[in-house]
């Protein structure tokens, strides 16, 4: 096999190695070797051919590659594996509002519960035992301090100092939050 054989068949590893790369989560490593392959292949060619013979390598290795590389990026998700493997990623839920514990954290509001550190805005609030990390209005709070939730705003507690509640009638009592 000659130089140029050899050279040409890097260049060719390279691009297969670029595409092995779209497909196999190797992290970066098949990139880097398709980069190696392509690198040495274009100075095989200056080297065992003429100086045309290099430019056009040069030019085709790194300007019709990533020209080709951005197409094929804007093709594959049309392709039916990309169709198949971006359906799987939205279907996932991604969405803070729809997380259990932002569900969980709703059901706090409008409930009494007792500061376990001093909220500076934030700190910890017991619950009927269930602490939680909680932020007041922007006013300190002192610890072991009766507060109100009053709202949950992206899976954040928001609570409000307030003075001892009558705690015979919260079970009786109809909060109209």
């Amino acid at each position: 096999m000659d130089n140029l054989t050899l050279a040409y068949t890097l260049i060719g590893i390279g691009l297969v190695l670029l595409a092995g790369e779209l497909f196999l989560p190797t992290g970066g490593i098949l990139f880097g070797g398709a980069i190696i392959c392509e690198i040495i292949g274009v100075i095989l060619v200056f080297a065992t051919g003429d100086l045309t013979m290099g430019l056009i390598a040069a030019s085709g290795v790194f300007i019709a590659i990533p020209i080709a590389g951005a197409a094929m990026l804007h093709i594959w998700p049309r392709t039916p594996l990309g169709r198949r493997l971006i359906s799987q990623i939205n279907t996932e839920e991604a969405t803070v509002a729809g997380m259990t514990v932002v569900q969980e954290m709703e059901d706090l509001r409008g409930r009494y519960g007792r500061t376990i550190s001093p909220l500076r805005p934030s700190g910890m609030v017991d619950f009927d035992g269930r602490r939680v990390d909680a932020m007041s209005e922007g006013m300190m709070v002192p610890a072991d301090q009766w507060v109100r939730c009053v709202d949950v705003k992206a899976g954040k507690v928001i609570v409000r100092a307030v003075e001892k509640p009558n705690l015979g009638t919260l079970e009786s009592t109809d909060f109209n939050v």
